[in-house]
Formats: structure tokens, C-alpha cells, sequence
């Protein structure tokens, strides 16, 4: 008996240690399956913005692209295989965020899309007839533990931006950004608040803005203490210089095929190589 005891003591200290070495390595990573600039050989730049969440308790497509035959040859070239999303998150209605939506719900059904509530009548029903579940965000909401939506964020056009909670800080990824980037910001602060912005990606929304206008939004990142950026899409080519030149090391390039690892529970937080 004592024997037997001494077995299942070994049994549950070994489960014990290895649940705590998962979680440890538990990490989410995010590919950005749709860019205007490439980052990774053999797939396909184009305008628009999409991005695949993974390691979470959902697997979240965060915005679609213009053309879904480009979104679904990324996918493919990154071995991302999109029936296993289990839900979709559109930052806004312009269709380089929304024009690849066909092509995944084509390829999974009963799926809920989140979308801000601004979004058309038509686009909800369009959802419905295909098979897949319209929900309409107004306010800020947990889709899943640690990630969020900010809720529909007013401004030159409606949107809506995810934050991902790591160990680090929060991650902010935004599709264009026309609310402001730095109005979306502070709403990150009031979804999940007193934990620092560690990362933040996507459309900056500066392609028209001045040289002193851009150097000034960047001011305001160094203000409210964004560690990184990765700024992309919409941003602007001059926008993306200078917060290169501000960023330093602390610049990620985005683009198509880029990956980013984000563990949830070690201190460190590093792009996939």
C-alpha cells in the first residue's frame, strides 16, 4: 500500500510540474497574414490589414483584407490553416479590413463576427446568410480571457481595436486607426487599466499628416510610455521613418508573414526570427 501511495504522490507531483512548465511556456503568437509591405518570401503585399491570434483560449482573425484569394494564398504560404479561427474581430467597414471575409466564411461556419455597431444593416444580414454569427460591439468586452475589444471608438470613421494582456504589458493592434491612434490609446488604458502599453501594431492612420504633426503623436507615445511599435499598413512611409528613427531597437518592421511571440507569463517578449 505504502508502495502504491508513493506512486501516486510521484504521478500528481509530475502532473503538478509539468502544468507549471506549460503554463510558463504559454505564449500567444500573432501572424500578420495581410500587409501592404512583405516580410516573409512567397507571400503576397497587398493594401489592407489582417492578423491570426493564436495560443489563446480563441483563435481570433483580427480584420480580413481587400482580396480573399490573397489572404487565403498567405495563409497557405504560412501553413495557418483559417477553419480553425473560432472568431473574427473587424476594426471598421472599409473594405481593406472586411474583403476577405467571404473567403474564411467559406471555410468555417457558426463563427461570431464582431464588428463595431456602426457597421451597416446589410453587413449583419450578410454575416447571417453566411452561416456565421453577427455581434455587434459597443462598449468595451473580453472576447476571450486576456484579450479585448475597445469597443467602437468615435471619430472620421467609427472602429474598433484588440489588446492582448501579456505579462509585459498590454498589446495594441489596430487596423487604421481613424479615431486617432493616441485616442485609442487612452481607451486601451481604461479597458484594462494601470498596466503598461507594451506593444503596439497596425495602421497608424498618418499618411496625410505633417513631419511636426507625426513627431508630435510620437511624443505622446514616449508620454504615456509605448515600449514598442510596429507601425504599418495606413501608417504612411514618412510616419513609419520617423517612428523607426524614434523607436530605434525598439521598432519591429511589420509586414506580410511577420510573427510575434507573446508569452503570457515570462517577462520577456520577443518577434520570432
Amino acid at each position: 500500500m505504502k508502495r502504491w501511495n508513493l506512486i501516486i504522490m510521484l504521478a500528481v507531483w509530475t502532473a503538478v510540474f509539468q502544468a507549471k512548465e506549460a503554463s510558463a511556456q504559454r505564449e500567444i503568437t500573432v501572424t500578420v497574414l495581410y500587409d501592404n509591405y512583405r516580410f516573409t518570401e512567397g507571400t503576397t503585399p497587398d493594401w489592407g490589414f489582417a492578423c491570426l491570434i493564436e495560443g489563446a483560449e480563441k483563435t481570433i482573425l483580427f480584420d480580413t483584407g481587400t482580396n480573399g484569394d490573397i489572404l487565403m494564398h498567405n495563409a497557405e504560404i504560412l501553413n495557418k490553416d483559417p477553419g480553425k479561427i473560432d472568431c473574427i474581430v473587424l476594426s471598421h467597414e472599409h473594405r481593406d479590413h472586411t474583403g476577405g471575409l467571404d473567403s474564411v466564411l467559406t471555410r468555417v461556419n457558426n463563427v461570431p463576427v464582431y464588428f463595431p455597431v456602426s457597421f451597416s444593416e446589410s453587413f449583419s444580414r450578410h454575416i447571417l446568410d453566411l452561416k456565421s454569427i453577427p455581434v455587434r460591439v459597443d462598449k468595451p468586452a473580453e472576447i476571450c480571457p486576456r484579450i479585448f475589444t475597445t469597443g467602437e471608438i468615435s471619430g472620421p470613421v467609427n472602429e474598433q481595436s484588440l489588446i492582448i494582456e501579456t505579462k509585459p504589458g498590454l498589446v495594441v493592434i489596430t487596423g487604421c486607426s481613424h479615431p486617432g491612434i493616441v485616442k485609442i490609446l487612452r481607451r486601451t488604458g481604461d479597458v484594462v487599466p494601470e498596466k503598461p502599453i507594451y506593444l503596439v501594431f497596425g495602421g497608424f492612420h498618418l499618411i496625410r499628416n505633417s513631419e511636426a504633426q507625426i513627431r508630435e503623436i510620437i511624443g505622446q507615445f514616449e508620454s504615456l510610455h509605448v515600449v514598442k511599435c510596429g507601425a504599418t499598413h495606413c501608417t504612411g512611409d514618412e510616419a513609419i521613418r520617423l517612428f523607426r528613427e524614434a523607436y530605434q531597437d525598439h521598432y519591429w518592421p511589420m509586414g506580410t508573414g511577420r510573427m510575434i511571440h507573446i508569452p503570457f507569463e515570462s517577462q520577456n517578449m520577443h518577434p520570432a526570427e
